[in-house]
């Protein structure tokens, strides 16, 4: 891995938890599944990231969140939902504390996050991308002596921090908002971050545009609590099978991103 200096501007606390962080309790619903909440299915997200999850008025909203209520109701419950730091979701401390059952975050499956959480099967194909307001900003070659902003935890820090020249400067920002606000802001000379969100911030902001992606054949699945709730695990698989066999998944990806899945 190469080594460059990287700045972290700090807007917050990213590893801080609510006050049910040390909930260890659970209840157990009819199915066998272990939930920190009775009756409810407690998710945790972080925001925003649209359009997988934000917020919209005072609920929260998005293509992940749309596939949670599926699960939800597949187990008789009632989704509730937990907003926490990034950092606290992929790193096991959100879950294995007893914040939530489950963690919903556009979040990619490694080998090293499945150390710390276990994930579901895959629900949807992502790859990392290069937004500028610079068209000639084509590569990450193409940011030797500029400044590249990435989010902190993130598949996209880790292949910037791998591929990216040497005299590229890292700028680190908790979370997605931050991110988009210093490219359109001019703080940064480019940001890189999964493909999906980026390409509907650049839908509604003229000023920016995506100009790389990169083939890092990504997939985003859904945690659980570490060797902790394998009935709810198994139950998150089955939903995500039946709603693509019987066509809900299609209907949900279509309503936000526009278009049906490509069939592959």
């Amino acid at each position: 891995m190469n080594t460059r200096r990287t700045l972290t501007l700090i807007a917050g606390g990213a590893l801080a938890l609510t006050a049910s962080a040390c909930a260890t309790e659970t209840t157990t619903t009819e199915s066998g599944a272990n939930v920190v909440a009775d009756g409810k299915l407690t998710v945790c997200t972080s925001l925003p990231y649209e359009p997988f999850e934000f917020k919209e008025g005072n609920d929260v909203v998005g293509f992940d969140m749309s596939l949670i209520d599926e699960i939800a109701k597949a187990n008789g419950l009632e989704k509730a939902v937990e907003i926490t730091g990034f950092e606290g979701i992929q790193s096991g401390q959100a879950l294995n504390s007893g914040v939530c059952d489950v963690a919903a975050a556009g979040m990619t499956i490694t080998d090293a996050r499945a150390e710390v959480i276990d994930f579901s099967d895959p629900y949807f194909e992502a790859t990392q991308a290069l937004m500028t307001q610079d068209p000639n900003i084509k590569s990450l070659e193409d940011l030797s002596g500029k400044t590249l902003g990435v989010m902190s935890g993130t598949t996209g820090e880790l292949y910037a921090k791998d591929n990216a020249p040497d005299d590229v400067e890292l700028k680190s920002f908790e979370d997605l908002g931050l991110q988009t606000q210093a490219i359109s802001n001019g703080q940064v000379d480019a940001i890189i971050q999964d493909n999906g969100p980026l390409l509907d911030y650049a839908k509604g902001n003229d000023k920016v545009q995506v100009t790389a992606e990169f083939d890092t054949g990504e997939a985003y699945g859904f945690a659980v609590k570490k060797d902790g709730n394998d009935v709810l695990l198994k139950s998150i698989n089955d939903t995500l099978a039946k709603i693509k066999s019987d066509g809900t998944y299609d209907k949900i990806y279509e309503q936000w991103f526009g278009t049906a899945p490509e069939q592959g």
